[in-house]
């Protein structure tokens, strides 16, 4: 099973390399300066129109004649290779004029010159190095489009290989070409050097070798990047035979290396009869390619990738899910400025393809077969050796017993008998004696009497009866004390184990006691640090208020400098008993000076006194209650005159702030418009350096931002210009608060086009903030990221928007933000914008992106 765990953009790379003069040029050539002039360091290239005028081309990387094959490697090739690796599909492409060096350039083999190893055998040079031969795999297929014929350069005789497409997916494969699997360096260089000796190639006036065919390199790549697996345990305990496994998954990455066959003019390259045929089939596919790029760098609906089996196979390179880098490689010939011109050309407009690069990763289920079969026969090996031992077993078991029965029945047998015919003896003899006793009192007494013998042996019995009863007396007495014994010992036992589990009880309660302590310790050390700082702000407020006090005696303000004097040094004494803080201080001074004294000092001419007003009326216009008092006592004018009038960046920033505050009041904010302070807030963004105060601005337009009515009048005194040119300042606290306003402004767009009050495209498109609001769809803090995302969804909610989103690439971050935003209230909205846009779902369709 298939499936994408990561899509991201990427564009196609482009870079220049330029071919060292020939020979033969160096001597046609030598009156000529070349034809173009490369600057690397800029990644600029300029092609001369004549000896005064040039124009000048920008691409990814220029590389100049004397770059070597590691440096061309480096920049154009390892990112493409390393996203194989990662499991992406990858394209490297060689284009220009027949002669320039393409196939140096991909293919050399550097026999001869190690350091001439070109990018193919420096590619598998470095995935063999990263992959593991024993869980990975590499095959690679090396084929040649010759006169729109597929056919296979390790196998010449296999010359009509047919393209097969997936349905679903879109992905292009070669079912008839043959697949070799790589297990070292050299057996992939044998196999290069095979497929070069097959591949078509003619003499012509611009090069002896020219390549006739295109040649396209195929390595897949698989790795496994999983294989888990867990032992469950058995009834007895043991784990070593039962294990559950879960497949692995394996990346499939796919590396396309094409060696295209040079463009050239018949004139020129002075080709005839069949390699005539050869040009015109080259130059009829290398034109349809560059309609495909032409079509996909304008965005246009239809892109012809059927009308020729070259831009069938490159389907996924441009336009596609594969990571793609091009190589242009062009000459200095004045001669050749033509073809020049062109290959730089289709150079520029493949940077302008955007793809959708796709991870491709797949459970290993036949790997997974694999291992359950191994594992099944070792179990069933295992059980059939168990069964077999165990069988065994009882065999001997079984036949000891019987011997063993056999035995003591024979050794019993014979002792009943020797016991039986002791007995039987003894009393035959006893019976003898007792006759013979009988006879023989008879005859002396002459009358019957008892036998006396008789009398006698039933004494000897009952007293034998008699100890045998107390044996087995002794014996049942015995047994209750050895018992008795027993029990007492397990009790003992079980003392023993509660006593060892009551200390590790108690051990426990002591690491627990312990980490509790470290704890407090820690939160003594912290709250020790927030006192000193509290109290070095205590130290500071009294220091100031002490220094106002001081201004306002030299300034001679008459009644208010003494009362302000006399309160500041009140408020220091209050300060020092109570520690209630500034805002006790300032409400104070709210208090007992009035209002209209304070905003009196904000016109002083002493810039430290004004400084400490413009503080306090910050400070008082924090709190909600205080904002309406402010206003009616002229409080938010004499702070827009403050920002007209003041060079100094304090007063700059601590007034921003208090209009900041004053200015989340809808009244309020329908004064400040009147009274031009956008107009104010932007000069004063512009002028400004110091981030806290450009925070404050950002945060005061910000604020302005989310009025309904002021929107045309925001925009007309350049509230989204000023807005937009604080995000030079790079500070995330600042661009924060750009965010939100930009934010808060598609709001209000979006509601005024759902109320049919606005038409046409964004205010904000307009006055350029779309490549801004892209760029940092996806920053890195959390505040920047959730305001844009909002703001290109609602952006996105207008049809006259959807164009200029689509052609600056905000649809793909729609639809990540409909995949991956953390807020699901956010990763709705988007999902919602995109399902309900036409303009949105039809580009879906032609991106082939799976929603």
């Amino acid at each position: 099973m298939l499936f994408y765990l990561r899509v991201v953009p990427g564009r196609v790379r482009v870079a220049v390399r330029l071919r060292p003069r020939s020979a033969e040029e160096m001597m046609a050539d030598a009156d000529f300066a070349d034809c173009v002039e490369l600057q690397p360091e800029l990644k600029r290239l300029k092609l001369r129109r004549n000896n005064w005028d040039s124009d000048t081309y920008e691409f990814d990387e220029v590389l100049t004649e004397f770059a070597s094959q590691k440096r061309v490697y480096e920049v154009v090739a390892k990112p493409v290779v390393e996203s194989v690796l990662d499991g992406y599909n990858g394209t490297i492409m060689a284009y220009g004029q027949t002669g320039t060096g393409k196939t140096y350039t991909l293919g050399c083999l550097g026999e001869e010159d190690t350091a001439a190893r070109g990018i193919m055998v420096r590619a598998m040079e470095d995935i063999l190095a990263d992959v593991s031969l024993e869980t990975d795999s590499i095959c690679v297929s090396y084929l040649q489009l010759y006169m729109e014929s597929i056919q296979d350069l390790l196998d010449p005789a296999n010359d009509n290989i047919s393209i097969m497409e997936d349905p679903k997916t879109g992905d292009v494969s070669l079912p008839g070409a043959n697949i070799v699997e790589i297990r070292n360096q050299q057996s992939f260089v044998e196999l290069l050097r095979l497929g070069e000796s097959h591949r078509f190639a003619a003499n012509t006036k611009l090069n002896a070798e020219s390549s006739r065919s295109h040649a396209i390199l195929m390595v897949h790549v698989e790795r496994s990047v999983k294989g888990k697996h867990s032992a469950l345990s058995g009834e007895n305990g043991n784990n070593a035979h039962i294990t559950t496994l879960k497949p692995a998954i394996i990346r499939k990455g796919k590396l396309v290396v094409v060696d295209l066959a040079g463009s050239e003019r018949i004139d020129k390259s002075g080709s005839e009869g069949h390699t005539l045929e050869e040009a015109k089939s080259i130059n009829l596919s290398l034109s349809a390619l560059g309609k495909c790029i032409n079509a996909l760098a304008e965005n246009s609906v239809h892109v012809p990738v059927r009308d020729s089996k070259l831009t069938r196979l490159l389907r996924d390179s441009f336009g596609g899910t594969a990571r793609t880098s091009l190589v242009v490689t062009i000459g200095p010939s004045p001669r050749h400025r033509g073809e020049t011109a062109s290959t730089i050309t289709f150079g520029q407009r493949a940077m302008k393809v955007e793809n959708m690069l796709k991870l491709k990763e797949e459970f290993d289920y036949k790997g997974l077969s694999r291992r359950l079969d191994v594992q099944l026969d070792k179990l069933i090996a295992e059980h059939e050796r168990q069964q077999k031992s165990f069988e065994d077993e009882i065999k001997r078991i079984t036949t000891e017993a019987k011997n063993s029965i056999s035995e003591v029945e024979r050794s019993y047998a014979d002792a009943l008998e020797k016991d039986r015919l002791k007995y039987q003896k003894h009393y035959m003899e006893s019976i003898k004696k007792l006759e013979e006793q009988l006879v023989n009192n008879q005859q002396k007494n002459g009358i019957e009497k008892v036998p006396v013998g008789l009398e006698d042996g039933g004494s000897a019995l009952t007293s034998n009866i008699e100890e045998v009863a107390e044996l087995k007396k002794l014996l049942q007495k015995e047994s209750l004390l050895r018992k008795a014994a027993e029990e007492e010992v397990n009790s003992l036992k079980s003392q023993v184990a509660q006593w060892k589990r009551s200390e590790t009880s108690e051990n426990l309660k002591i690491l627990k006691l312990r980490e509790m302590l470290e704890d407090e310790a820690r939160q003594k050390e912290k709250l020790e640090a927030e006192i000193a700082i509290l109290h070095g702000q205590l130290l500071q407020i009294s220091f100031e208020a002490d220094e106002t006090g001081r201004r306002l005696d030299r300034g001679g303000f008459g009644k208010v400098s003494g009362d302000l004097d006399s309160l500041l040094s009140q408020v220091k004494h209050q300060q020092q008993e109570s520690g209630n803080g500034e805002k006790a201080s300032i409400a104070k001074l709210f208090e007992q000076v009035g209002l209209q004294k304070i905003l009196s000092l904000l016109e002083s001419e002493d810039a430290d006194l004004q400084i400490h007003a413009v503080k306090v009326v910050a400070n008082l216009a924090a709190e909600e209650t205080n904002q309406e008092k402010i206003v009616e006592a002229g409080g938010l004018t004499s702070l827009l005159m403050l920002l007209r009038s003041s060079e100094n960046e304090t007063i700059h920033r601590v007034a921003a702030g208090a209009i900041a505050n004053l200015a989340m009041n809808e009244t309020n904010q329908e004064l400040i418009m009147d009274q031009r302070g956008i107009s104010l807030l932007s000069m004063t963004a512009a002028n400004a350096e110091d981030p806290q105060t450009l925070r404050m601005v950002a945060g005061a337009i910000a604020n302005l931002c989310g009025n309904d009515k002021l929107q045309m009048k925001l925009r007309g005194e350049g509230g989204i210009k000023g807005l937009l040119g604080m995000v030079r300042c790079r500070n995330p606290d600042v661009l924060a608060q750009v965010a939100r306003g930009i934010a808060n402004f598609a709001k209000c767009e979006s509601r005024a086009s759902t109320q049919g009050t606005k038409t046409g495209r964004s205010l904000l498109i307009e006055d350029g903030a779309l490549p801004w609001i892209v760029q940092n769809a996806n920053n890195e803090a959390s505040p920047i990221r959730r305001h844009i995302e909002l703001a290109l969804c609602h952006l996105a909610q207008h049809e006259a928007n959807a164009k200029d989103m689509i052609s600056g690439g905000a649809l793909w971050e729609l639809v990540r933000i409909s995949r991956d935003c953390s807020r699901e209230d956010i990763r709705t909205l988007a999902h919602r914008t995109l399902t309900s846009s036409s303009a949105f779902l039809a580009e879906m369709r032609r991106l082939r992106i799976d929603y």
